[in-house]
């Protein structure tokens, strides 16, 4: 599994990906290979404020009905309306095509809380066998 070095995970295999004030979230490829083909995702609202680790969007799979979190706090600014036709782009491109949503950071210390890549590969290989 890769995942991208300049992203920041969160315990619950989010991710976000920061570009000045604005961050783009999704799903790590982690968290889609344990969902297996997701068939649909609830998208959140233009302009919903978030806080650090509110629920985002709601992503069913074949397997289950799964939550996810908000890495940061902030204020919705974008989502990824692909997704409505087309939810398997989170299985097939987790870290580009499938991002859920982009937020303006709020507060970037929310980022502090996060694990960079390397804690995070250390982070799936523990969960993974444990």
């Amino acid at each position: 599994m890769r995942f991208p070095a300049e992203f920041k995970y969160t315990k619950d295999h989010e991710y976000i990906n920061v570009d000045g004030n604005e961050g783009t979230v999704g799903l790590s490829d982690y968290a889609q290979d344990q969902l297996g083909d997701i068939v649909f995702v609830e998208l959140p609202e233009i302009g919903q404020e978030l806080a650090q680790g509110d629920v985002f969007a709601v992503v069913e799979s074949v397997k289950a009905v799964s939550d996810s979190y908000c890495p940061a706090g902030g204020t919705v600014v974008k989502v990824n309306e692909r997704l409505l036709d087309e939810p398997e782009l989170i299985n097939q491109d987790p870290h580009g095509e499938g991002w859920i949503m982009v937020i303006e950071l709020a507060d970037v210390a929310d980022l502090d809380n996060l694990m960079d890549l390397e804690t995070y590969e250390t982070f799936v290989e523990e969960v993974g066998h444990g």
